[in-house]
């Protein structure tokens, strides 16, 4: 079964790019029907595969070099964490293929945007069942190539083109402080595969992970892939960017996927994070940082896909918040419930989107609630296990976060409880907006429901963004935190999210234009503009003084100069050559005379 669920969505994208390209329809039905394989694959695996740990292996990298072993199979893990994950991807994977079908039905290049969809799958498997470090990467490499083909799908405009290229650069910076950790890991186990590495660590054979130092540089080292992954403060400004792609991408990347990545990966190396208290401080504040900016950010957005980005950035923020405070099973417990109710939202707005005839602006919004009631619906539940609402998945996830956090670190639970806040404010603005209060512009007085094919999905992934978070429910699929029932915790998230919401309604309510404006926000505290600064002065400076040194010194001094200076001494000297007999005698006496001069005067 492992190897149909992963090699079914490769087979497809090889399929569509040699073959079926001409024909779009067909080649959208390949992908959906690679992507239902994998999930009819992934249930029978789920309830038939046991929950202890079991491996599929076929041997490949198999060396001793200076004396030490090197192994790298291609080896399959088949576990609790690797089969919730499995479930959700595969799940919200096909719900987004089977909306794609008609939200890209007239796309010119819908065989290529398919293609990529079911490359994203292969890859995102890939890490999901990696039970060796080398493994993971190479499909964490994967991931970001497929990212970046679906992301600048529409790569003829400028924009997109340039979002791929900065979701590319962004990955790459964090990939290459993993690629560093992973080093630094063979170097203390000499081994690469999970099992191995755990058991050289508990057995005491990682001797320079007992040193603090070097296990705090090897465990932020790794933490570097999920910056860039999961888009942590300071890499997160390319995930907004990537809204740039189409819709279902955005679903697919902000969802259960690419960012979730990130944190899937801490939660399956924790017993390496877990050796070293420094470096889980450092990912317990970039989390938390990350949680807070990203939601006040997400204040001050017009354009629906970019609220909901800054909304995935804060809930990932919480995620890994959750690693840091050593409750890794409250991160997986979010993440989990966050696939669905996220998804959701990015479907749904994609419905809005279609309605409004492509404008993603909720202030040429307005009044849908009436055009588009099954979107109103599920667009609802999806907000209210957003905020973290009682009796929705996302009040179960995050209360378990915001407990471990109170209990280890007060300070960032207190973050986070105004982050909860935040969220409940800036999604009652977003929905009071686009569905209440009249249409602000033509193409909102004339939107319709979207087709069956699009609303379909919204209603299936309405239901588990609903009762995701019941343990009974929930504790089929991964370790569910206990319930503290004695915190003060809940109460206040609960106080938290009805103030966010009575602002949001009292602000926003009936209004035509933003009553608040804060630039700092709305320009997103000026990263961009920082970074675009900061790049200016250090690399596109080198670039400009190489471009000079190239330009001016070595081509038109040196070689240009030479050449020329060579061509006006032949030009001159042959004026010497005149062929005359006169000039040649003239020519001759000088000589003399400059030769005698010499021998006279010269000694």
């Amino acid at each position: 079964m492992p190897w149909i669920i992963l090699f079914a969505p490769l087979i497809s994208a090889a399929v569509i790019v040699l073959f079926t390209q001409k024909w779009k329809n067909l080649s959208a039905l390949i992908s959906i029907a690679a992507v239902l394989v994998s999930l009819a694959a992934s249930i029978t695996l789920f309830l038939n595969a046991p929950d202890s740990a079991a491996t599929a292996t076929i041997p490949w990298l198999d060396f001793t070099g200076f004396g030490v072993p090197f192994k790298a199979p291609i080896s399959f893990t088949i576990d609790g964490l690797s089969k919730a994950m499995m479930i959700v991807v595969t799940f919200i994977g096909a719900l987004i293929h089977i909306y794609s079908w008609a939200y890209m039905a007239d796309d010119e290049g819908k065989s290529r945007y398919f293609a990529g969809l079911s490359l994203f799958m292969f890859s995102m498997l890939g890490i999901v069942f990696a039970n060796n470090f080398l493994m993971m990467f190479i499909f964490w490499e994967l991931v970001g190539v497929s990212s970046f083909i679906l992301i600048g799908h529409w790569y003829f405009r400028n924009a997109p083109a340039a979002a791929a290229n900065k979701a590319f650069i962004c990955n790459r910076l964090g990939d290459f402080g993993f690629l560093l950790g992973i080093l630094l890991v063979w170097v203390a186990t000499k081994s690469l595969d999970f099992e191995g590495i755990k058991q050289a660590i508990d057995s005491g054979n990682a001797p320079f992970l007992a040193v603090p130092a070097f296990a705090t540089a090897t465990v932020v080292l790794l933490f570097c892939g999920t910056i860039g992954k999961s888009a942590q403060f300071p890499l997160h400004v390319w995930l907004p960017d990537a809204m740039e792609g189409p819709t279902p991408v955005s679903a697919l990347i902000h969802a259960a996927t690419m960012v979730a990545a990130g944190v899937y990966m801490l939660a399956r190396i924790f017993f390496i994070v877990k050796i070293s208290p420094d470096a889980m401080q450092v990912i317990a504040v970039i989390g938390t940082i990350t949680a807070f900016g990203a939601a006040l950010i997400a204040t001050q957005q017009n354009d629906i896909k970019k609220v909901l980005a800054y909304s995935t950035l804060s809930q990932l923020g919480y995620m890994v918040m959750a690693v840091g405070v050593a409750a890794s099973s409250a991160a997986m417990f979010h993440l989990f419930t966050h696939a669905f109710f996220k998804a959701l939202l990015f479907l749904g707005a994609g419905s809005v989107i279609f309605a409004c005839h492509h404008e993603q602006d909720i202030w040429k919004m307005g009044g849908l609630v009436r055009k588009q009631p099954i979107t109103f619906i599920c667009f609802l539940a999806g907000t209210l296990a957003l905020m973290g609402i009682p009796l929705f998945s996302g009040f179960y996830s995050k209360d378990s976060i915001l407990v471990a956090a109170y209990e280890h670190h007060r300070i960032l639970a207190y973050f986070g409880l105004f982050t909860a806040l935040l969220t409940a404010y800036y999604m009652t603005r977003l929905f009071v907006i686009v569905f209440f209060g009249k249409a602000h512009t033509e193409a909102a007085s004339h939107a319709h429901e979207a087709p069956v094919v699009m609303w379909g999905p919204l209603v299936l992934l309405a239901i588990p963004s609903v009762i995701a978070g019941y343990a009974s429910i929930a504790g089929h699929f991964l370790p569910v935190p206990e319930h503290h029932g004695e915190s003060i915790v809940p109460s206040l998230a609960i106080g938290a999210g009805v103030i966010g919401i009575l602002l949001g309604a009292l602000l926003y309510f009936g209004k035509a234009k933003d009553p608040i404006r804060i630039p700092l926000l709305a320009n997103k505290f000026y990263f961009d503009e920082l970074y675009a600064h900061i790049i200016w002065y250090t690399q596109d400076l080198l670039a400009r003084i190489c471009a000079f040194i190239d330009r001016w010194i070595l081509d038109t001094a040196i070689v240009r100069g030479l050449s020329s200076g060579t061509w006006a001494t032949g030009f001159v000297m042959r004026f010497a050559q005149a062929g005359n007999l006169q000039g040649y005698a003239l020519l001759f006496g000088a000589g003399v005379v400059a030769l005698f001069y010499f021998i006279l005067f010269i000694k």
